[in-house]
This record gives structure tokens, C-alpha cells and sequence, in this order.
């Protein structure tokens, strides 16, 4: 696959494993850009090689990576064959499903993402822009060479997104909840900024789940396998609950642990002196991104403690500029969580399937931005803060 005039080449590697970590991380992460562990070597090769992101579990790997004549990389792509929509948070069923009505298959399709991961970051990985639209017109092509119906781009930096609309992709904007540092000196200083009942609220939440446990944070090598072993229980308690099937296996938890170990955070909740709950964080250069929590006993208002409070202190002492703490969640706006958009990109094959897509996706996108300025218009601050 050609590109950029043919100064480019552009080829599919079947993994992170094929691939130079020192080049990849210099791509993914490059200097003076804010680290993001979720598109870092260490993170999705993890995933590869524990076996949550393979052909079996419907994750094929086929990353693009861009070279110039010399054989240098230039950019590269985080790119799955996909066979089915789990573990995407973009939801695309519906899709699927009128492709299908209409005799065509959907699957596969090709997926450009951090598996399992709904945190917005970067997906096309390269510098200059001719590499950039290489790589998109190189998904195209492979799209074309494995019969899959479309190309998917999900939780991308606005900037990438608004370059794959300029591609003919299709746009589609979604919402989270993220926690922004206004300079508090402390929690109570977050606490201030908050009007009087909120306040409350947030406090009797807090003493709440205190009067029950203690909490314990534990990062680098503070975190022991036998500590992994009943985090992992407490996310399959979740997961179960939740999705049916998890998508996440022990060994991508030790892995995560050994290789990005100073980028993680876990906060623990013992009652008794025996752990009951935990939630697992991993840290940026401006954020800590919330992914995962559970509880093998039900306390009242230990779930908002671990998962927002205590990633609020952590922020705070840390100095970092906001909370990332996953996909939905609308509870999360009366804790001092804000609305923000995220963004995806779509190619669809299909004539009649991207066209209906279109259409749709002209009525969903106003009703989004409706949906955050109404949602915006709630927050519990005394004044509303800047976003960012």
C-alpha cells in the first residue's frame, strides 16, 4: 500500500509483538506530547499477549505502520479486524443489524482503537500530515483487501477526527464525564467551589463510606500479585455483573503491573482489616483515568468514594489537570464531574448503509450537543468553572 506520492509505504503488522517498542512509544507518546499510557507499546501489547486482544476473542491485530523509502517509521495506526462490537463503547448494533436486514454482512469491520478502553487520545500516530493521511487511506485500502464492511475510529483527539472528516469519513460525537482541577489547594478547597447542598451531599457520602472502611493507596511496587489477585476478583464481580463475560483475563493485570508499574494507581477498601473493594487507576502526565472497580461487599457510597473522590485527592495532591473516569454516567455530574464530547470517525462501504448512517448521525449529533449544554447548565458549582 502506497501513499503521500509514493514516499510513503504503508504495511499491516499482525501485532505489537512485530513491532519496535522504542519506535512505536516514540510515535504513540512523542516528547512534549502528554504521556497516555492506553496507546503506549506496554498497554496494548499486554493486551496481545494475555490473549483479551487476539483473532480468538474477535481482535485481530493488524496495526499499520507508515515507512519512508529508507525504511524509517513514520507513523503508525493501532488497527484490529474485528468480528463482532464488544468492547468498543461506540455502539454500532444497530448498524450492524440493518446491514444484515439488507442481505450485506457487517463483520468484519476494522476497528482503530485501545481495545476495551473508552478514553479519548491519539490514533493516528505520526507527525506530519502527509503521514497521517497515508495511514487513513491505508486503512481504506486494507479495508478493501479483507472484505470488511467499514473502518472505525473511536475515541480520537478532535483534531484527528476533524482530519478524518476531511478524509470522507463520517463523524460521530458521543459524551463523558471528566473532573477538571481549577487549582484547588485541597479537597475542601473542591468542596468550596460547590453550592451549599451539593457540599453536603458530598460530604455525608464520604463520612459515609469512611465510618465503614479505610482506604489504602497503593502504587508501584506497593502492589503485590496478591493484591492483583483480589482486584481481578473484584473486576470479574463486575464484569459479570455488568457485561456477562469479561473482557480482561488475570495475566493482562500482571503484565500492566510489571510494565507500568509507576503508572498505576490503586486505591483499596478494607473493613476490618480485610479488603473489600478496590478501584484501578492508571496515571497520565495531566490525568488519572479511572477503569475499573468492584466490591465483594455492597457499602454504601463506596463505589463514588473509590472511583471519584479519591481519584479527586489523588489529582489534587498530584497536581494533575482532570479525572478521566470512563464511559456514561450521568451521577457522576452532581460530584463535580462536567460534560464533555468525544469523537469518532466512520467509513462505511456500503452506499446504502452510509448513507443511512448519514442521515442518522445529523439528527444524533445536535441532540449531543443539546444533550451537554443542557447537561452543562446542572453543574453543582457555585459558579460554573472553565472546561480545561
Amino acid at each position: 500500500m502506497d501513499g503521500a506520492g509514493g514516499d510513503i509505504r504503508i504495511e499491516a503488522a499482525p501485532g505489537l509483538a512485530a513491532i519496535d517498542e522504542a519506535q512505536w512509544d516514540a510515535l504513540a507518546n512523542p516528547p512534549g506530547a502528554p504521556f497516555d499510557p492506553f496507546i503506549s507499546w506496554a498497554f496494548l501489547e499486554a493486551a496481545e499477549s494475555a490473549g483479551c486482544a487476539t483473532r480468538l476473542k474477535g481482535w485481530t491485530p493488524l496495526h499499520l505502520i507508515a515507512r519512508d523509502r529508507a525504511g524509517a517509521m513514520r507513523g503508525a495506526m493501532p488497527l484490529y479486524l474485528k468480528s463482532h462490537s464488544y468492547g468498543e463503547y461506540v455502539f454500532d448494533h444497530a448498524w450492524a443489524d440493518a446491514l444484515h436486514r439488507a442481505g450485506g454482512s457487517y463483520y468484519p469491520k476494522l476497528q482503530c482503537a485501545s481495545p476495551f478502553t473508552p478514553v479519548p487520545g491519539r490514533r493516528l500516530l505520526a507527525p506530519e500530515r502527509g503521514v497521517r493521511s497515508a495511514l487513513v487511506a491505508g486503512s481504506v485500502e486494507l479495508m478493501r483487501q479483507t472484505n470488511a464492511s467499514s473502518v472505525h475510529v473511536t475515541f480520537a483527539e478532535k483534531s484527528c477526527a476533524g482530519e478524518l472528516a476531511d478524509a470522507g469519513f463520517l463523524s460521530r460525537t458521543g459524551v463523558q464525564f471528566h473532573w477538571f482541577n481549577q487549582g484547588y489547594r485541597d479537597f475542601q478547597d473542591f468542596l468550596d467551589s460547590l453550592s451549599s447542598q451539593k457540599r453536603k451531599n458530598l460530604r455525608k457520602e464520604r463520612a459515609s463510606a469512611h465510618a465503614a472502611c479505610e482506604v489504602v493507596t497503593l502504587t508501584g511496587h506497593e502492589i503485590a500479585e496478591h493484591d492483583w489477585d483480589f482486584f481481578f476478583a473484584c473486576y470479574m464481580d463486575t464484569g459479570s455483573r455488568k457485561w456477562g463475560s469479561p473482557y480482561l483475563n488475570r495475566a493482562f493485570f500482571s503484565l500492566i503491573g510489571e510494565r507500568l508499574r509507576e503508572r498505576i494507581v490503586l486505591f483499596v477498601a478494607r473493613a476490618g482489616g480485610r479488603p473489600v473493594a478496590a478501584a484501578l487507576n492508571l496515571v497520565g502526565d495531566e490525568a488519572i483515568y479511572g477503569r475499573y472497580w468492584g466490591r465483594l461487599e455492597d457499602i454504601p457510597f463506596l463505589h463514588f468514594e473509590l472511583c471519584y473522590y479519591q481519584a479527586i485527592d489523588y489529582a489534587i495532591a498530584h497536581g494533575l489537570k482532570r479525572v478521566e473516569a470512563g464511559a456514561q454516567g450521568e451521577h457522576k455530574l452532581a460530584r463535580g464531574y462536567a460534560p464533555v464530547p468525544t469523537y469518532s470517525a466512520h467509513w462505511i462501504a456500503h452506499p446504502g448503509l452510509r448513507h443511512a448512517v448519514a442521515r442518522y448521525l445529523e439528527s444524533e449529533t445536535p441532540a449531543v450537543a443539546e444533550e451537554i449544554e443542557i447537561l452543562s447548565d446542572h453543574t453543582p458549582f457555585k459558579k460554573p468553572p472553565p472546561i480545561g
